[in-house]
């Protein structure tokens, strides 16, 4: 490969990892959950730098608002990525929408 082949494969690879940055980045709505339906409370810091309501169950069992995937525990997760969603609970049995 030429100088210049070279150039453009390095210009086309840039713009390939741009791209999947910035579709990995999409601007989803999190909602926080309402406490008093949760048996666990309580903040931890994700990986990126967001404070995330630690997995919790709820006291009827059902999907409560923001929960991102269901923990093969029963605890609801509310991830706001899936790196490390679940570590602790099992993994993660399903994602949500």
């Amino acid at each position: 490969m030429g100088p210049t082949c070279m150039g453009l494969a390095r210009l086309a690879l840039a713009g390939t990892v741009l791209l999947g940055l910035a579709g990995g980045a999409s601007a989803r709505d999190y909602r926080e959950p309402d406490e008093s339906t949760l048996d666990r409370h309580g903040h931890y810091r994700s990986h990126d730098g967001s404070e995330v309501h630690r997995p919790a169950k709820t006291r009827d069992g059902a999907k409560p608002a923001g929960a991102t995937a269901k923990c093969r525990d029963d605890t609801w997760s509310f991830s706001h990525t899936r790196r490390g969603t679940c570590s602790g609970h099992g993994g993660v049995a399903h994602w949500e929408g």
